[in-house]
């Protein structure tokens, strides 16, 4: 480069060096109600930049054509929102500054209450932005689907589906796994940051812990953990094996092999071109003891559609499974209308004193596969009461949900529940940076007097 060159370039390099040490506005998004940080609200400009909260609520804005001078943002929130103004729109007007400080109060419609993300890459990426170290490393995951989970010995067994990595568009579709302690979180409101232990492979990267023989994408349903006839626990699944998108070829039963450090194969119950498939142990299994005190897993997607008793020489026999039949849909306690599930799971609640479920609505509004419902019953065979909404999508999707007993403490007033927050099966939503493919936490405190319909 010669040096006149050199000196015309250098008062530009100046000025990028500059521009790029601006310090950026702290925008905080809280609730009104509690003030508590709220993830997952975007910040969308008149000319389509996008900003999203991370899970403490905060937003790093530096760009310059923001800085020192009025912009209007729209807000969206999936159940947080602001009011409209006089031409419908749902926004603020704001000035921010450099190293200047916002707060947006964004109302909660939903009943429940956004926690955090549990998953993937950046969950306090707009936090670093401004100092603010994350509590947690790096996972190296990206994104993952449908978690399951399973209190096994001393610690909690944590899976997921098919899981987004980093290097490439195909990741890893033989599930992967991690551990935590049985006590993960101390506190149930945001900011959250959930410590996994992964399991990973030599290069130290999260692998896959089920690959069981044959071409295709491993799913696993299903998990629990029994008691053999030794006493001694055995983590359990039954696993898909998956052609085209969503296509079983093979379903069967595998086992965690504690030396190997992964599932491994019990047996295969079917086949394709066996036939209709027989009955099969799927969905989010519980606990449950008859009146004669003899203990069960209830097996279903919400609500339980088979049972095995609790031992693993019962899980492995086929023949000693009994088919339950599925309670009627719930009807809703706004309308009375049917709200047919898709997915969800059943818990015994110690403070409500009676089986609380949540699942998606099948073919729900505003989201064709986002509106999370709450329904309670006597019995886990139903029947259920009225179902409340308490979670809303605007043209997004929340399936699989799972509540997590076991990370509540004993008689908490409240529940909390995780799904996967995706862009698939959604009217062609912009796929929302970082959380899309991830899963999401909600806390549902139960003497909500919004509720009220369901008891």
């Amino acid at each position: 480069m010669s040096a006149v060159r050199h000196i015309k370039l250098l008062p530009w390099l100046l000025f990028a060096g500059a521009a790029s040490a601006v310090e950026p506005c702290r925008v905080e998004i809280v609730d009104k109600e509690n003030g508590w940080p709220v993830p997952l609200v975007e910040l969308k400009t008149t000319h389509e930049a996008r900003y999203v909260s991370d899970n403490a609520g905060l937003i790093a804005l530096e760009d310059s054509d923001l800085l020192d001078r009025e912009v209007w943002f729209h807000v969206k929130g999936h159940g947080y929102e602001v009011a409209k103004d006089g031409f419908g729109f749902q926004g603020v007007r704001v000035t921010p500054k450099a190293g200047g400080k916002l707060r947006i109060e964004v109302e909660r419609k939903n009943v429940a209450k956004r926690l955090g993300r549990l998953t993937g890459a950046g969950m306090f990426a707009e936090s670093g932005k401004l100092g603010i170290k994350a509590p947690l490393p790096e996972s190296g995951v990206f994104g993952c689907d449908s978690v399951l989970m399973a209190k096994h010995g001393s610690k909690l067994f944590w899976l997921w589906g098919d899981t987004t990595m980093p290097g490439y568009p195909l990741g890893v579709f033989d599930s992967t796994a991690a551990l935590t302690d049985l006590q993960p979180l101390k506190k149930f409101e945001p900011p959250i940051a959930m410590p996994y232990t992964h399991f990973r492979d030599d290069k130290g990267k999260p692998r896959g812990v089920a690959k069981m023989p044959g071409d295709g994408p491993t799913w696993l349903g299903g998990m629990a953990s029994v008691p053999d006839k030794e006493g001694k626990p055995q983590l359990v699944a039954l696993y898909s094996k998956i052609k085209g998108h969503l296509d079983e070829y093979e379903v069967g039963l595998c086992r965690w092999d504690e030396k190997a450090q992964s599932f491994e194969k019990v047996q295969a119950i079917w086949k394709d071109g066996d036939g209709k498939k027989p009955l099969l142990l799927r969905g989010h299994p519980f606990a449950w003891s008859d009146p004669a005190g003899k203990k069960w897993l209830l097996f279903g997607d919400p609500f339980p559609e088979a049972r095995c008793e609790a031992t693993y020489e019962s899980w492995s026999d086929p023949k000693t499974w009994e088919k339950i039949e599925e309670a009627a849909a719930p009807r809703s306690a706004e309308d009375g209308s049917e709200v047919k599930p898709h997915r969800g799971s059943v818990v015994w609640s110690p403070f409500r004193k009676r089986w609380v479920a949540i699942f998606t609505q099948q073919y729900g509004k505003p989201s064709t596969f986002g509106e999370i419902w709450y329904a309670e019953a006597d019995s886990p065979m139903g029947p259920w009461g009225k179902a409340v909404k308490v979670l809303t999508h605007d043209n997004y999707t929340f399936y699989n949900p799972k509540i997590h007993a076991e990370l509540t403490p004993e008689g908490a007033p409240f529940i909390v529940f995780e799904g996967t927050y995706t862009a698939e099966f959604a009217d062609r939503p912009v796929p929302t940076a970082r959380y899309n493919y991830n899963q999401i936490l909600y806390r549902l405190d139960l003497d909500d007097p919004k509720l009220a319909g369901a008891k």
